[in-house]
């Protein structure tokens, strides 16, 4: 009986010799993965960020075409020189004075 009893005493140091091991392979893994799959992960959440902005930026993009197709007319172009002074050939420039002095004297006037 006492054969029987050492061997079933080997096999179970064998068993946690192979169970270290495995812990020890593991653990050596997983040491090896984690930089690498960190990575992976913050660069998907920026690549998430990059996208987002990318869209942002398409839509400001189309903002400022509809704002260049628009300020290109002649219409705008002539309503934008005449509010920096500039007159048409043959025209007269008149600059006017004390407008808001002649609109409050004005709505002073007529209160009965």
């Amino acid at each position: 009986m006492a054969k029987g009893a050492k061997r079933t005493h080997r096999r179970g140091g064998r068993g946690r010799l192979r169970l270290l091991w495995a812990v020890g392979i593991l653990g050596i893994a997983v040491y090896l993965y984690y930089r690498p799959i960190a990575s992976y992960l913050e660069t998907r959440n920026d690549l998430g960020t990059s996208r987002t902005e990318v869209e942002s930026l398409h839509l400001v993009r189309a903002e400022l075409e509809l704002r260049l197709v628009s300020t290109t007319s002649l219409g705008s172009l002539e309503r934008e020189a005449r509010r920096i002074n500039y007159v048409k050939p043959g025209e007269r420039l008149f600059v006017v004075k004390g407008i808001p002095a002649w609109r409050q004297a004005r709505s002073a006037g007529n209160r009965p």
